[in-house]
């Protein structure tokens, strides 16, 4: 099964209560960001483009929890940065795993083999792999050659300890579906427990703003992807969620599904913008001001963004607003979507990956504690 069936059955009866007490805008997941500071500067990502005064800056254990809690959201993502840079990453996870929550830590897999022995399997706890394809196309997006042995490297000595492995891939213009799809192979063939996948947004502090997917492009590149699936494929996503970025449902944004908490407190109104800030969680729900976001909002900010942290939610509160809604997953979740309109698209030609040279992409250089961005 692609997630644990504990976490499908706290999920589950999570939504329900909240349907139950009326509550329109609840978390499902809670994004704790506890630094900023990586040890990649890749082109899409803006993350370490704050200044140094910032990047040396760090959640305490203590400011996650009380976040995590005050959310009330039974899953939790660590992305960042790069988590495994913080000083006190194996405290912070043990402690939300100590709280029964289910964590997912993002990494590029860099250190991870070196730092696995800070943790200790359990079903609340998942390493998340960031590898945005096969080899060139991965070392290209994270401007890192080199990049991908490494992650894998990662990935099968964290499988052999016994931890849960999940990878997340991000997409951008030029993405070949035919290489994607042998990338979820050689997941699936490495052991790893399920995928995400999903296109990238117009980050507005990515120092590459030239190779984000309009959703256009978007809908016609998942449907390439993941129209005639293999059986052996499986996804760390809400089904109705795939056939969203496909092209075949339309949703609406809930960014409070997927708060974002980190040193400057509660981010508005999501993970990729940042609006403001709230210091608690209900201030972040009371003050903003949600229908100016998403694309049916008008707001050219939101209008091609189809990531997880804005449309995941709304599929997974469609799933339990409705025995249609229960229905309608049910039957997504065995469907291959045969198309064989979409075989056609993997024959088109596609623009080849842009030559290697991260030199190009990285004009800042950061020091960090355990290397340098390269």
């Amino acid at each position: 099964m692609a997630v644990p069936i504990s976490q499908a059955w706290t999920v589950a009866t999570y939504v329900l209560k909240q349907k139950l007490k009326g509550r329109k805008r609840y978390p499902l997941v809670a994004m704790l960001e506890p630094l900023f500071r990586c040890n990649l500067a890749c082109a899409g990502c803006g993350k370490i483009q704050y200044p140094p005064h910032i990047l040396k800056q760090e959640l305490t254990p203590e400011e996650c929890f009380r976040a995590v809690e005050e959310s009330g959201a039974p899953m939790v993502a660590i992305p960042g940065g790069e988590p495994l840079l913080h000083s006190q990453i194996d405290k912070i996870v043990a402690g939300l795993v100590e709280r029964r929550k289910y964590v997912y830590m993002c990494t590029n897999a860099l250190l991870l083999k070196e730092k696995l022995h800070l943790f200790r399997p359990s079903k609340y706890f998942s390493f998340s792999v960031h590898l945005d394809g096969q080899r060139e196309h991965h070392d290209f997006s994270v401007c890192r050659e080199g990049g991908y042995d490494i992650a894998m490297e990662g990935i099968r000595a964290a499988i052999a300890a016994g931890f849960r492995v999940t990878t997340n891939t991000t997409l951008f213009d030029g993405a070949d579906p035919n290489s994607v799809r042998a990338h979820f192979d050689d997941l699936m063939a490495a052991g790893v427990d399920s995928m995400m996948v999903a296109p990238g947004y117009t980050y507005e502090k990515a120092p590459d703003q030239k190779h984000f997917l309009g959703r256009a492009r978007s809908r016609r590149l998942f449907r390439a992807l993941l129209s005639n699936r293999k059986k052996t494929w499986k996804f760390n996503a809400n089904p109705l969620f795939l056939e969203f970025i496909m092209g075949k449902r339309e949703f609406r944004c809930t960014p409070w599904a997927m708060p974002t908490y980190s040193i400057f407190g509660w981010q508005k109104p999501c993970y990729l913008l940042q609006d403001g800030y709230a210091d608690t969680f209900q201030e972040l729900i009371d003050s903003t001001a949600w229908d100016h976001y998403g694309t049916e909002s008008g707001n050219p900010k939101c209008a091609n963004c189809m990531v997880h942290s804005g449309y995941e939610g709304t599929a997974v509160n469609y799933t339990f607003g409705s025995l249609k809604g229960l229905w309608e997953t049910a039957k997504a979740m065995g469907n291959l979507y045969r198309d064989k309109g979409a075989l056609d698209l993997l024959t088109e030609p596609v623009r080849p990956v842009h030559s290697f040279n991260p030199l190009v992409q990285i004009e800042t250089h950061v020091k960090v504690e355990e290397g340098t961005t390269v």
